[in-house]
């Protein structure tokens, strides 16, 4: 059995080793999340622009409907069932369902974009 100090050195060697692969696997995910950022930001934009020409349109017309209320209704993603209704919580419930639809959209476009530029730089 090995002596006690020689345990204690063991032990602090193999944490050091153990948070400084942590440390290079959190550099790797914030190099790759940087790379991302960019394309994230544009879809953040384009899709804060719609919401906006939405609002827009709806203040020019006069519509009492709020924004996700549009949203809901013009929206593809939030036809597939989830109609704008009075009850807040059926509408919390589309809501949820919409953001997690355009999570799931970005990631897709994300994946795309890392593979196709995986291809490119290959």
């Amino acid at each position: 059995m090995p002596a006690p100090q020689i345990l204690v050195q063991a032990v602090l060697q193999r944490l050091g080793v153990r948070v400084g692969s942590g440390l290079a696997d959190a550099a790797a995910q914030l190099s790759l999340l940087a790379q991302d950022a960019p394309d994230k930001l544009v879809q953040e934009i384009q899709l804060f622009w719609e919401e906006v020409e939405l609002e827009a349109d709806r203040l020019e017309h006069g519509d009492d409907a709020s924004v996700a209320d549009g949203v809901t209704m013009t929206h593809p993603t939030a036809s597939e069932g989830f109609p704008a209704t009075a009850d807040p919580q059926a509408q919390i419930d589309a809501l949820r369902a919409q953001v997690a639809s355009l999570v799931s959209r970005l990631d897709q476009a994300s994946q795309a974009s890392q593979s196709s530029s995986g291809l490119q730089s290959s």
